[in-house]
């Protein structure tokens, strides 16, 4: 999963903006658990980038977003890790 996967078109994406959680050194199923308390606790439209550094997450953080509805707007690997910018769609 070395290519970033990004929204393309006029909806630009300010992943400035987007809130941080790093899960780097946590292994399945805990990557999954903390991001999905922390989308529970964020409003819908906001952005939030994950770190990881579990290989399992390039497989798990997709289906998390598919299963739930949330937007995966970019996903790829890193210093070592991977990263996830997720939009919480919904309430």
């Amino acid at each position: 999963m070395s290519d970033t996967e990004q929204q393309s078109g006029s909806d630009k994406i300010d992943s400035e903006q987007a809130l941080e959680l790093d899960a780097s050194g946590l292994y399945c199923p805990e990557p999954v658990m903390l991001l999905h308390n922390k989308i529970a606790d964020i409003e819908a439209g906001q952005l939030l980038r994950l770190i990881a550094t579990d290989p399992s997450t390039t497989r798990d953080v997709p289906k998390f977003c598919h299963f739930l509805g949330h937007e995966l707007l970019e996903s790829g690997e890193q210093e070592g890790g991977f990263s996830y910018l997720i939009r919480k769609v919904g309430t």
